[in-house]
């Protein structure tokens, strides 16, 4: 039978109460029964709601196994690992961290401190060490900083029954079956067989010759986000990762890419916010203003380029007050579709939607769109200002004014993220900010020129 959103979370808070109930009366029994029949997601959502002490009995109730199953999904961020594994004892976490799953381990002990990780390592068993400290050497956001190594290769030269009777024995090993690569004598990626090809072969036919033998994989040093990209495109569940010789040293799975996913959306919408990408809502009042301040004191400098513009004009502005009224509407309106321009190109170049021989057509489609809205919303204000003021030749300005805004703001908008990623930079770090200043720089520019140029008509 199944439950509806509001069911399960009445069940999942009786069930939680419970487990409460039985740790507070340290009753063993009644606990595991309930609690291993658990999801290892809504285990870790139980566990993150306890307090020290029941986490204690949880302890004595649970091996450092059990607990990592749990904690694999534990998503935290970094002091929050760090205080969770000083309450623990340090061999039982040191085993907690060694039986995870070995990309999840290394996540940990990057973001703990190092003298802490050099406090774990010795403790875990000297195999789970060796794999680890192995992972540890690669850049945290290459394929090799989230690769796992705990995988089962074939050999191309097994028959089909050895490699079921290989499987067997070692798919407790592995992360995922589901896909099985194969390798050669040297342990070089040959080809891929998937569990269902493998149980349908015949029993006597070599894994070479019923094996796929194009295989995309990925090196090791390649970016996270083009391993996404690549999952995303061929809808793999699981992608090999290989060293610069072509032998096979991990896979990354979807779950890691998810997470690849989630965290490259999280830093692109703190870029195009103005903020750091590693900001965090535990950080103190002081460390978040340090890592804001860079930012907004460059800000700051673009602003004063506008307050001296509006200082060189205002001859103009004394002449013509009621000019200084839509200052605001024009500059406005150029940073609203400026950023969203920004928006629709960062997320093309992300997902891969923009190729090169498709930009001139996004830059003109994004043109087009900015004055088409532009114009619109220019008659529009012009209107109002016929009705309100009675001035054509403002409503004129005005509305001239913000159709050349919007239409320059949409093309910066779209520019300047897909020049920035031609030269390697990050395009997220033209931010909305950064995009909106540079807008109302322009916009005034084009305003008062118009503004002096229809001026003996405005008095």
């Amino acid at each position: 039978m199944s439950m509806s959103r509001d069911d399960r979370e009445i069940d999942f808070e009786a069930v939680r109460q419970s487990l409460i109930k039985y740790l507070d009366e340290e009753n063993l029994d009644s606990f595991r029964d309930i609690f291993m029949d658990l999801h290892n997601y809504e285990q870790g959502e139980i566990y993150q709601t306890l307090t020290d002490e029941q986490r204690h009995t949880l302890y004595k109730f649970l091996s450092p196994g059990e607990v990592s199953d749990f904690f694999d999904l534990l998503e935290l961020e970094a002091d929050e690992y760090e205080e969770l594994l000083d309450k623990i004892d340090a061999r039982y976490a040191a085993h907690i961290i060694g039986a995870m799953q070995y990309d999840n381990a290394v996540d940990i002990l990057n973001e703990i401190s190092r003298e802490k990780m050099t406090t774990y390592l010795p403790l875990m068993d000297k195999e789970d060490a060796a794999e680890i400290r192995s992972l540890m050497n690669y850049e945290e956001d290459t394929a090799g900083g989230i690769m796992t190594t705990e995988i089962v290769s074939i050999n191309s030269q097994m028959t089909v029954r050895e490699a079921m009777r290989y499987l067997k024995e070692m798919a407790t090993e592995s992360e995922m079956i589901y896909y099985l690569f194969v390798t050669d004598s040297d342990n070089r990626l040959a080809g891929i067989i998937s569990l269902r090809e493998l149980i349908i072969a015949d029993d006597d036919e070599y894994i070479g010759d019923v094996m796929t033998e194009r295989v995309v994989s990925v090196r090791v040093s390649d970016d996270q986000e083009e391993v996404a990209q690549i999952v995303r495109d061929y809808d793999f569940l699981a992608v090999p990762v290989v060293d610069f010789q072509d032998h096979l040293v991990g896979i990354i799975t979807a779950d890691d890419i998810m997470d690849v996913i989630h965290e490259e959306a999280g830093e692109d919408y703190s870029r195009l916010a103005g903020m750091s990408d590693n900001e965090s809502t535990s950080d103190t009042a002081m460390e978040t203003a340090k890592k804001r301040l860079p930012w907004l004191i460059g800000l700051t400098f673009m602003g004063m380029i506008t307050a001296w513009m509006l200082s060189f004009f205002e001859d103009t502005l004394a002449r013509v007050v009621l000019l200084s009224a839509f200052i605001p509407v024009i500059s406005g309106m150029a940073g609203n579709t400026g950023t969203q321009s920004l928006a629709v190109a960062i997320r093309g170049i992300s997902t891969g939607e923009i190729k090169e021989s498709s930009k001139i057509k996004l830059a003109g489609r994004e043109l087009g769109s900015g004055f088409i809205t532009g114009v619109v919303c220019g008659i529009v204000i012009f209107l109002i200002i016929i009705v309100m003021y009675q001035e054509p030749v403002l409503g004129v300005i005005v509305s001239g004014s913000l159709i050349a805004s919007m239409s320059v703001a949409t093309i910066i908008g779209t520019v300047v993220p897909l020049l920035m990623n031609r030269m390697g930079i990050d395009p997220a770090v033209a931010s909305g900010p950064f995009i909106t200043t540079a807008n109302d720089i322009i916009s005034l520019l084009i305003y008062f020129a118009l503004a002096n140029v229809f001026m003996s008509s405005l008095l």
